[in-house]
């Protein structure tokens, strides 16, 4: 199945069921009322032609290689389908789990359609809710040849559980169809949730925070912000990932395998 080639914000808030399991590809079409996206590589190919004029600036840089191969796959860049979602991409820098950078040029956040199309819905719920609030990206689409990196950093160790094995299809991210997700104040200032994003360890958990609250690893403040992101997340369509707070897939992997596409 190939990705969808469109994605507008105005999109109705409706039809994201990827949580219940029941989610496949984007099948709606573009009508007279419904304004679609440049068709995929138009901003590259202007921004590269920008480029090579010297016409490029530091408030419109250039896409980089990777953003432009991500739009030649029809993925949507977050950040332009929905402005208000904070971005920042923590594999764009070297203080992850890792230990290294895996994003050489990658800032931007990319999605499937039908994921951008829920997360849109998820932002809205959480406005809705607190108005100051915003939801705040830390990872998205991920290349296959990324997650080969990743694999390989933590093979052998007992950090394996909490990488996918690109030999085994890799993960959602893989497919455009997870994304690593916090909340962010009317400042700007994250939610506290517990653990930093990217925590490798019991305290991210999310199957017995009560029990984290009991022994002093969690507050009751933090779960309740857990419990907000989980509720606009899951409203809009997204599965929690029992072992990562931030983690949100859109659909399972026998869904991913069969009906999407996985970025190489």
């Amino acid at each position: 199945m190939k990705y969808a080639l469109f994605f507008s914000a105005l999109l109705p808030l409706t039809g994201c069921t990827g949580g219940k399991g029941t989610n496949g590809p984007s099948t709606q079409t573009t009508s007279a009322t419904t304004p679609s996206a440049p068709a995929a590589g138009a901003s590259c190919a202007t921004a590269e032609k920008e480029k090579q004029a010297g016409t490029t600036t530091a408030a419109k840089p250039a896409k980089s290689r990777t953003a432009c191969y991500m739009d030649s796959l029809g993925l949507v860049n977050i950040a332009e389908a929905d402005s208000s979602i904070h971005v920042s991409l923590m594999y764009a820098r070297a203080d992850n789990f890792t230990g290294h950078l895996l994003y050489e040029d990658l800032r931007e956040a990319y999605l499937h359609p039908d994921a951008m199309k829920c997360l849109h819905r998820a932002q809205t719920l959480l406005k809705a809710l607190h108005p100051g609030y915003s939801l705040f990206v830390h990872d998205a689409a991920r290349p296959m040849s990324v997650q080969q990196q990743m694999w390989d950093a933590v093979k052998g160790t007992p950090k394996f559980r909490y990488v996918a094995n690109p030999a085994n299809g890799g993960g959602m991210h893989n497919y455009g169809l997870a994304v690593d997700i916090s909340i962010v104040d009317e400042t700007g200032a994250p939610l506290p949730m517990g653990t930093p994003v990217d925590y490798l360890g019991v305290e991210a958990h999310i199957t017995d925070e009560e029990g984290l609250i009991a022994a002093g690893k969690l507050t009751a403040e933090e779960r309740e912000n857990r419990l907000l992101l989980r509720k606009v997340m899951k409203e809009a369509g997204f599965r929690a990932l029992p072992h990562e707070w931030w983690h949100f897939n859109l659909v399972d992997r026998e869904t991913a395998m069969r009906d999407y596409q996985v970025i190489p």
